[in-house]
C-alpha cells in the first residue's frame, strides 16, 4: 500500500466527510484539471453524499478515515470536511500515511492558509488549515490594509443564513471565533483581532455578509488603502467569483469599515450558502496549487534522463 502517484497529468485526492461541504467539494473537484477525486469517506452508509459518489463512479467508504486508509492506493491529498474535533484525530493518521491534509474545519492543527494572502508560502506544508469561512472572507481585507498601513485592531462580524449553518458549523462556534481571531492576527497582520458570528434566520435566506472594522496607523492615504483593498478583492474573485464589496470602504480618520458579501456558485449548495462555498472554493485552489507543485517535481527532464549538458 502506498500513496497514489499521478496519472493523466492529475494527482489523486480524496474527501473525508460526506455532508453538505464534502458533497459541494466533490462537485468542484470533479471539474479539476489537475486533481482526480478517487474516494470520499463518511460514517453514514446511507448519506446522500456517499450515494452521489457511487453514482459518479467514485469509491465511497462508510467507515470514515479507517476505510480511506485501507485503500490499496492512498491519495496524495485528503480534504477534511468533517469537524474540528474529528480533524484533531485525523491529522496524525494522515501525516503518518504521508498524505497532505487540507483542513476545512477550524481545528487549527496545521498552518493557516488563505489563498489570496499566503498560499505560495505554505505549499510545502503537510497540513494546511483554511481557518474558517469568516476568516477566508475577511482576513484578506485586513491583510490588504496592513500592507499599506499597519493594522492596530481588526474586528469582523460574519453574518450567515441560519439555513446554511448545519450541525458541524453550530458545534464549531467557539472554534470559529477563536480561530478567526487568531487568523486576523497571524495572517491579516492585526495586532489584535476579534471575531463574531451571527446566524440570521431570515426567510428567504440571505447570502453571507461580513463587516470588517479596522483601525490602522496613520501614514497611508485613504486612496492607497482603497486601492489595496480592491486589488485583494480581485485576487479573491479569481477563485471565488461570488465575492464582492457591498459598498466602497467607509473611512473615519484612521479607521475603515469594509462590507463584503459572498454568493455561492450553486454547485451543490444553494447560492445563499456563500459561507460554505468560500471554503470549498478555497480548498480547491489550495489543492490544485499543491498538485501542480507535485506534478512539476515529478516531471521528466526535458533534456532527457542522464543527458549531459
Amino acid at each position: 500500500m502506498g500513496t497514489e502517484g499521478h496519472s493523466n497529468g492529475r494527482i489523486g485526492c480524496a474527501i473525508l466527510g460526506s455532508g453538505n461541504i464534502g458533497t459541494d467539494l466533490m462537485a468542484k473537484l470533479m471539474r479539476s484539471a489537475v486533481l482526480e477525486l478517487r474516494a470520499i469517506a463518511g460514517i453514514e452508509s446511507g448519506s446522500a453524499g456517499l450515494a452521489r459518489a457511487r453514482e459518479a463512479g467514485i469509491i465511497a467508504c462508510d467507515n470514515g478515515i479507517e476505510g480511506l486508509l485501507a485503500l490499496r492506493q492512498l491519495p496524495r491529498i485528503v480534504f477534511d470536511a468533517t469537524s474540528a474535533h474529528a480533524h484533531r484525530e485525523h491529522a496524525s493518521k494522515l501525516s503518518g500515511a504521508g498524505i497532505v491534509a487540507i483542513d476545512l474545519t477550524p481545528a487549527a492543527v496545521g498552518d493557516y492558509v488563505v489563498p489570496a494572502v499566503n498560499l505560495d508560502e505554505r505549499l510545502g506544508a503537510s497540513n494546511l488549515n483554511l481557518v474558517t469561512c469568516g476568516g477566508q472572507a475577511t482576513i484578506p481585507i485586513v491583510a490588504a490594509v496592513n500592507r499599506v498601513a499597519p493594522v492596530e485592531y481588526a474586528e469582523i462580524v460574519a453574518t450567515i443564513a441560519s439555513a446554511s449553518a448545519g450541525p458541524g458549523t453550530r458545534q464549531n462556534i467557539d472554534e470559529f471565533t477563536q480561530t478567526t481571531a487568531r487568523g486576523l492576527e497571524r495572517l491579516g497582520g492585526a495586532r489584535r483581532g476579534k471575531a463574531i458570528i451571527v446566524l440570521n434566520p431570515a426567510d428567504p435566506p440571505i447570502v453571507m455578509r461580513d463587516t470588517i472594522y479596522i483601525s490602522f496607523q496613520p501614514g497611508a492615504s485613504h486612496e492607497e488603502i482603497t486601492a489595496s483593498i480592491k486589488r485583494m478583492v480581485y485576487d479573491i474573485q479569481r477563485y471565488v467569483p461570488g465575492y464582492r464589496l457591498r459598498t466602497e470602504p467607509i473611512f473615519d480618520e484612521d479607521r475603515v469599515t469594509v462590507m463584503v458579501e459572498v454568493e455561492g456558485a450553486g454547485d451543490f449548495l444553494p447560492r445563499y450558502s456563500g459561507n460554505l462555498d468560500i471554503m470549498t472554493a478555497a480548498a480547491v485552489r489550495v489543492g490544485e496549487e499543491i498538485a501542480r507543485r507535485l506534478l512539476a517535481a515529478n516531471a521528466p527532464d526535458p533534456q532527457g534522463v542522464g543527458e549531459s549538458m
